[in-house]
């Protein structure tokens, strides 16, 4: 069963990510064998008008998040690509950091599906759903 410590999870994002990525301060909270948590905390530079999270930092969000369990469920990095990325947005994250919880739903070879629920610190339901493929390059 493979697996990541939190400080080693928060070292990949660091060492593997763009700047840009970066700059949304996201950070992994937990990682679990097949999964990892993540948050976003609020900024209003993230946000559009009336304190509302966008949807590209979500999305981005997302993305980060569903790689990072990727590579919890690999014991490590491993180069990868996203080949599909979808997200269904349910409601607003409004003046309040983001939650990404990502598993890893099948691990194959040469393809990986995966999930990201994101909801606002705090609360129970889900404010959007992603879903990501992705190609293992190594």
């Amino acid at each position: 069963m493979a697996g990541l410590s939190v400080v080693d999870a928060n070292a990949i994002l660091a060492g593997n990510f763009a700047p840009w990525v970066l700059a949304l301060g996201i950070k992994v909270e937990t990682t679990a064998a097949d999964g990892a948590t993540l948050r976003i905390p609020f900024s209003d530079q993230l946000c559009r008008v009336g304190g509302i999270m966008c949807g590209q930092a979500l999305l981005a969000g997302t993305d980060t998040a569903m790689v990072i369990a990727l590579s919890a469920a690999n014991g490590g990095i491993k180069p990868c690509t996203s080949v599909d990325l979808t997200i269904n947005y349910m409601r607003p994250v409004t003046k309040a950091d983001v939650v990404l919880d990502a598993r890893v739903l099948r691990l194959g070879k040469t393809l990986a599906f995966c999930t990201c629920e994101v909801r606002e610190a705090g609360a129970t339901k889900p404010a959007a759903f992603s879903t990501g493929t992705y190609a293992i390059l190594g």
